[in-house]
């Protein structure tokens, strides 16, 4: 799922950089930056969701089992036979709920951020299409979407690899099948 996952964002990127080359005028291609724009930030919606939720699907399991752990109840939803001391898997699994915490807080501001700038962007393209704002307004916002992408997008992409071999601890730890989360 990361390996998906990286290649969406990459896509995004992409996307982005193509847009803002035909903005520029540095690549002419048959479409205006404002036809690309709006399935370029559409695009953006929806790889950011589905990142969005994978670290927060990731955190919610690695919480789900310390929950499972701590109280010592419904022990046969992990393993088949409980082992006797639990304490190895209780250390293990705290490192594991600080490790998807901490990708989750890591990356989901970036994604609001990217999110929130490129809304105001698209509304600042449209205002200044209809001459309500000038060119630099939209653009200094761009220019900070693009910013935070591009730090959204190397943080993403660590934190993407860090919580894929996470579920592969976990999941090997607790002998959970690969298809299920």
């Amino acid at each position: 799922m990361a390996y998906l996952l990286r290649s969406l964002i990459l896509i995004m990127v992409l996307s982005v950089a193509l847009t803002t080359c035909v903005a520029l005028g540095f690549v002419d291609v048959s479409m205006s930056h404002i036809k690309l724009a709006i399935p370029t930030f559409i695009y953006t919606i929806f790889a950011q969701a589905f990142v969005m939720f994978y670290f927060i699907g990731v955190s919610r399991l690695v919480n789900n089992i310390a929950m499972i752990i701590g109280t010592e109840k419904n022990l046969h939803e992990l393993f088949e036979v409980p082992p006797a001391d639990l304490q190895p898997y209780k250390d293990k699994v705290k490192r594991f709920v600080h490790e998807a915490d901490l990708a989750k807080r890591q990356t989901i501001p970036w994604t609001m951020l990217m999110l929130i700038l490129g809304m105001i962007a698209f509304l600042l393209g449209g205002a200044h299409d209809t001459n309500m704002v000038q060119k630099t307004t939209h653009s200094g916002v761009v220019y900070g979407f693009i910013a935070a992408m591009v730090i959204g997008f190397v943080r993403q992409w660590w934190f993407l690899g860090k919580a894929h071999f996470l579920l592969r601890k976990v999941k090997t730890l607790f002998d959970i099948p690969d298809g299920q989360m």
